[in-house]
């Protein structure tokens, strides 16, 4: 296939002041859960984003200095020579592919603690940490300060230059340290650098210019900044610097709307407070807004709105994005679910992951390819025949690994749909467009003429055996418990077999009566609990959720929903009952105690839902265990939820997992006493 000529603009080369990128596709500076402590695995990740074409692949924020030490998250640095190797190793890894690399110099001013390096973190003000509530609080920034941040980002921009960078960035916005001084209502200085604007800009004034002399004409200069419709000041500041730097990596000042997850902010949603950024400058612009849509990329670039698609979920989910809308096959792109997965294992401290692509953070470790699959080890594999029981999210993509690598796959599916609970869950409030984590693979198996789906094909042991399968994947999902065992209960809840009781699972099929009260004993955490209460609400039911943690959606601190999360249920009418545990329930009274001080009150409810646990749905496996004909499998395994319940991003990634090493002829990593994959080490 061919590119199709509406996409022409996004090929267009672009020069941003000395360097010249080759498309419009722009990998902002984005986490990875890496840095300093992984340099391979960062290496291999970003290269992998080259590779599918994206023509500018930036790393996360890198400090310039120890007294900007954001441990225990994985960041970069270049606090001295001995970062250069490591910062080249990715540079490297980007260049090999024609694409630009670029570097975030960062100073964390009062987000940060500083809890390796143990100096005191630099903020405009004296004032606790504002990021996390870190029993640390900053020194006030003095005038010695000041001289000392510009030399040490004058000695970090000289160091990205060694290390190979081509761009390099003034970091002026996300509540970090430069964004201190821009802001009114934190700068109370009195000197050069407060009071007025042009005082509180000065500094992000000094540092572009000194920066662009450090790196001696070598590298672009690039300033991420951030205006708001909602903030004229904004403008007014930003039009002070516009034609200061050789780039701009623009976005709001709200960070729960840049990285708002797809339930609450939709694709290309800062359009109109980038666009009249745009008009000030002359110099190219560039902003995020989880594009997947090509259609939606190209009319952002004729429009003039911004010169450069930003990216950071969607070259996550798709590294091979660009490469994809180059060649034609508009159809192959993997897009963003806007689930946050990412995002939350970062936070987490721990290597980025994907609910769409599995391979994200094992392309070094693993050896993982987004669009290749390992040399296979098996040269039967094309007379082999695999059954797969169960068509959700861990066996879609179970088939779909396994046709590629040549086997003939049958995959049979309970119910009359294809999906689990993707398909359930994904008609949810907010939820529509994880559905496409199952229609992509849907799409993709339909090109694999060796693989079969059958609907509604329930399974007996017996069944399976009849199908003379040689390899046999049981992934039958999980189920929702009704018997209130979960994180904070140990033992079921006294009068869990009433018939009030309803399961998550019948909310999930749609079995919602109306003009009720329904109460949640959310034990889960996360997202369903909020949304299902959403679901319920919006079919005139009154709505309790009961929750053992002090806010809904705790999980969600790392996901960045937890406010709009708490905002969306309380908007509804949805009463929220903190920091409580379900104890029993008696016909329609509802016990519940205090974590902390085991005082209990009562609710009326209709309907009761206990949101727990979920059972993994092991019958069949069990059945096929015990079997004397199971010796006759060449292999026989639990996969997905039926393993072990969990996100979905972990059963799309057991269904690769288990393609993979069937198709390869590798061991269960799970039935292994050493580990099958690389160690990055010290």
């Amino acid at each position: 296939m061919t590119r199709d000529p509406r996409y022409n603009c996004l090929f267009e080369p672009l020069e941003i002041g000395p360097v010249t990128t080759r498309n419009r596709f722009y990998q902002v500076p984005h986490c990875s859960g890496m840095g300093r402590t992984r340099p391979q695995t960062l290496a291999a990740m970003r290269g992998m984003k080259a590779e599918g074409g994206w023509g500018v692949v930036c790393t996360e924020y890198c400090s310039i200095h120890p007294s900007s030490d954001d441990a225990a998250y994985a960041f970069a640095t270049l606090w001295d020579e001995s970062d250069i190797k490591a910062n080249a190793l990715m540079t490297d890894a980007v260049h090999e592919h024609g694409s630009l690399a670029g570097v975030e110099l960062w100073v964390g001013g009062n987000y940060i603690a500083n809890y390796d390096s143990r100096m005191p973190p630099l903020g405009v003000q004296s004032r606790p940490a504002t990021f996390d509530i870190h029993p640390v609080q900053s020194k006030r920034i003095d005038k010695q300060d000041i001289r000392n941040l510009r030399l040490w980002h004058r000695n970090a921009a000289k160091r990205a230059v060694e290390a190979g960078f081509d761009i390099v960035y003034v970091y002026a916005n996300h509540g970090y340290l430069l964004s201190e001084f821009l802001d009114p209502h934190c700068n109370n200085r009195c000197d050069e650098y407060g009071g007025s604007l042009e005082n509180r800009i000065r500094i992000v004034r000094e540092l572009i210019e000194e920066t662009r002399e450090a790196v001696n004409g070598k590298c672009a200069i690039a300033t991420r900044f951030s205006v708001d419709l909602d903030e004229p000041e904004s403008y007014d500041a930003f039009s002070m610097l516009a034609d200061l730097p050789d780039l701009w990596d623009l976005t709001v000042n709200d960070y729960h709307i840049e990285m708002g997850p797809s339930r609450f902010v939709a694709e290309a949603s800062l359009q109109q407070h980038i666009g009249k950024a745009k008009k000030i400058t002359t110099k190219p612009v560039v902003a995020v807004g989880r594009f997947t849509s090509p259609d939606t990329m190209a009319g952002v670039i004729k429009s003039g709105t911004q010169d450069l698609i930003g990216a950071a979920r969607p070259s996550i989910a798709d590294p091979f994005l660009p490469e994809k809308i180059n060649s034609g096959n508009h159809d192959d792109i993997r897009e963003c679910i806007g689930c946050n997965v990412c995002y939350a294992h970062n936070s987490l401290k721990i290597p980025i992951r994907c609910t769409q692509n599995p391979t994200m953070g094992e392309e070094w470790r693993k050896g993982w390819h987004p669009e290749r699959l390992p040399a296979s080890k098996n040269s039967v594999q094309q007379r082999e025949q695999v059954l797969i029981v169960g068509a959700g999210p861990a066996g879609l993509e179970a088939a779909r690994v396994l046709g590629l690598a040549g086997f003939k796959v049958l995959i049979a599916e309970a119910t009359r749909q294809p999906g689990g609970r993707v398909r359930r869950e994904s008609r949810l409030p907010g939820l529509n467009e994880w559905s496409r984590v199952t229609d992509w693979r849907l799409q993709q198996l339909l090109k694999l003429p060796n693989v079969e789906l059958f609907l509604d094909s329930p399974m007996q042991a017996a069944d399976v055996f009849d199908t003379e399968s040689q390899h046999v994947l049981v992934a039958t999902g999980s189920s929702w418990a009704t018997d209130g065992i979960g994180r904070h209960r140990q033992t079921s809840i006294n009068g869990h077999e009433q018939p009030s009781i309803r399961s998550v699972d019948q909310i999930l099929d749609g079995e919602i009566e109306q003009n009720l009260t329904y109460l949640i004993f959310d034990d889960d955490h996360y997202y369903l609990g909020p949304v299902l209460a959403s679901a319920l609400a919006s079919r005139h039911n009154r709505v309790i959720i009961v929750c053992p943690q002090g806010r809904l959606c705790h999980w969600g601190n790392y996901t960045d929903e937890i406010h709009a999360t708490n905002k969306a249920v309380l908007d509804v009418g949805v009463k929220v009952v903190t920091n409580h545990v379900l104890e029993s329930i008696d016909n329609g009274s509802v016990t519940v105690s205090c974590v902390f001080t085991a005082t209990t009150q009562q609710f009326i409810a209709d309907r009761i839902v206990p949101l727990t646990r979920q059972q993994p749905n092991d019958d069949l496996l069990r059945s096929l265990s015990e079997d004397p004909r199971a010796t006759e499998l060449k292999s026989l395994r639990a996969i997905g939820d039926c393993l072990a319940p969990g996100l979905i991003a972990a059963a799309v990634y057991s269904g690769y997992e288990a393609g993979i090493q069937l198709a390869c002829g590798l061991p269960d990593a799970h039935q292994e006493a050493e580990p099958v994959f690389k160690r990055e080490l010290p």
